[in-house]
C-alpha cells in the first residue's frame, strides 16, 4: 500500500497508533497485539491503518498467517521503541513520587558505589523529604531527553560543555592491603612489585583508559621491564578495590575513590612518592530543566560540599580556569 505525497496529513502522529504500531511490531501478530491492549483486532487493524495513511507508507507486509515490518516500519519502530519506554518510565515515576520530591541522576558503577552510595545517608538523614533515584550506567543519558536532573561524568574537561561543574581531580597511585603489606614481601620502591600479584583493568590497553596501566606507571617509574608475580583482571574500578582490601594483589587505584579507605586504615599507599597524576576529572553537569528546582539545588550543594572534602583529602589543586565553578 503506497500514499501519495500530496496526500500526506500534517497533524501529530496519534499515541493510540503508535501504541499498536509498537505492540503489533514486537508480536508481528494483530491477535497477540489485541489482547495486550484489550482491544478488538479489528480496532488494532484500523489503527495501524490510520497511521500507515498518516505515515504514507506501509509499515508491514501481510501475509496469509503473519506480518513482517517494511524499511520504513524497521526505521519507526527504532524510534518509537525507545520514546515510549521514556514515557512510560517518566509516568511511573510520577506515580511513585506523587506528593514527594526527587532528584534522578546518572553516573557510571564504579563512582556510585565508591564514592556516592557511601556518602548518601547523610544528604537522606538531612533531606528527609527529597527521594533519591541513582541510574548507574557507563553508557553517557542525554540530559535534554532524559527523565534525569543531572549527571555524574568522568571525563576530561575538554569533553565537558561549558556549564559543567568539576569536582575534583584525579591522581592514580598504588594501594594495598596492610595486612598483606605486613605479612608479603618488602615494598619499598618501584621494583618490589615483581613479587606481587598486581590488579588492574581487563580492557584498560585497548580502551581510552590507558593512563590507568600499571605499563605506563611502571615507565615512569623507570620499571619499563618489570614482570609481575602473577596479574589479575577485572572489569570496574570498584572490584579491583574489593580485591585488594581482601589481600589479593596491588592495584593502581584512582586516589578519589579509595581516599577514605585510606583515611580508615583499610588499605595503604606504600609508595606515596610514586602518584601520577590523571588527564580526568569528575564532574557534575545538571539539565537545563531542572536547574532551578529546590531539589536539585540542595542535592548539588551536598555534592558540591562533599566534593571539596574530596579535594582536601586528595591535595587537589584544580586548574585556575575551573577554580570559579568548583563551590
Amino acid at each position: 500500500m503506497l500514499h501519495s505525497q500530496t496526500h500526506l496529513r500534517s497533524r501529530p502522529i496519534s499515541a493510540g497508533q503508535l501504541r499498536a504500531f509498537e505492540a503489533v511490531a514486537r508480536h508481528l501478530n494483530f491477535r497477540a497485539a489485541s489482547e495486550e491492549l484489550a482491544l478488538t483486532q479489528s480496532a488494532v487493524s484500523r489503527q495501524i491503518q490510520g497511521l500507515e495513511e498518516d505515515v504514507g507508507v506501509s509499515l508491514f507486509h501481510r501475509h496469509t498467517r503473519a506480518v513482517e515490518l517494511t524499511t520504513a516500519g524497521g526505521i519507526l519502530l527504532r524510534a518509537v521503541t525507545p520514546s515510549l519506554e521514556r514515557i512510560d518510565n517518566a509516568v511511573r515515576q510520577i506515580r511513585q513520587t506523587a506528593g514527594r520530591k526527587s532528584v534522578s541522576l546518572t553516573t557510571f558503577a564504579s563512582f556510585a558505589s565508591m564514592w556516592l552510595i557511601p556518602r548518601l545517608e547523610g544528604f537522606q538523614r538531612d533531606n528527609p523529604d527529597i527521594d533519591i533515584r541513582i541510574d548507574a550506567s557507563d553508557v553517557a543519558v542525554d540530559l535534554d531527553i532524559s527523565d534525569l536532573d543531572l549527571a555524574l561524568r568522568y571525563a576530561p574537561a575538554s569533553h565537558m560543555p561549558p556549564h559543567a561543574i568539576r569536582l575534583f581531580g584525579e591522581q592514580i597511585t598504588p594501594v594495598i592491603s596492610p595486612w598483606l603489606l605486613k605479612s608479603g614481601p618488602k615494598l619499598k620502591k618501584p621494583d618490589d612489585l615483581a613479587q606481587f600479584t598486581l590488579i588492574e583493568a581487563g580492557d584498560a590497553h585497548q580502551t581510552h583508559l590507558e593512563w590507568l596501566t600499571w605499563r605506563r606507571w611502571l615507565d615512569e617509574h623507570a620499571s619499563a621491564k618489570l614482570e609481575a608475580k602473577r596479574w589479575l583482571y577485572f572489569n570496574y574500578a570498584y572490584q579491583m578495590v574489593q580485591a585488594t582490601l581482601t589481600g589479593q594483589g596491588v592495584v593502581l587505584a584512582r586516589l578519589p575513590l579509595i581516599a577514605e579507605s585510606l583515611a580508615s586504615g583499610d588499605l595503604v599507599e606504600p609508595l606515596p612518592q610514586t602518584r601520577m597524576e590523571s588527564p580526568m576529572s569528575y564532574w557534575l553537569i545538571v539539565g537545563p530543566r531542572n536547574v532551578a528546582r529546590p531539589e536539585v539545588l540542595a542535592f548539588c550543594d551536598w555534592l558540591k560540599s562533599q566534593a571539596a572534602q574530596t579535594r582536601e583529602a586528595i591535595g587537589d589543586v584544580p586548574d585556575p580556569d575551573t577554580v570559579d565553578s568548583l563551590d
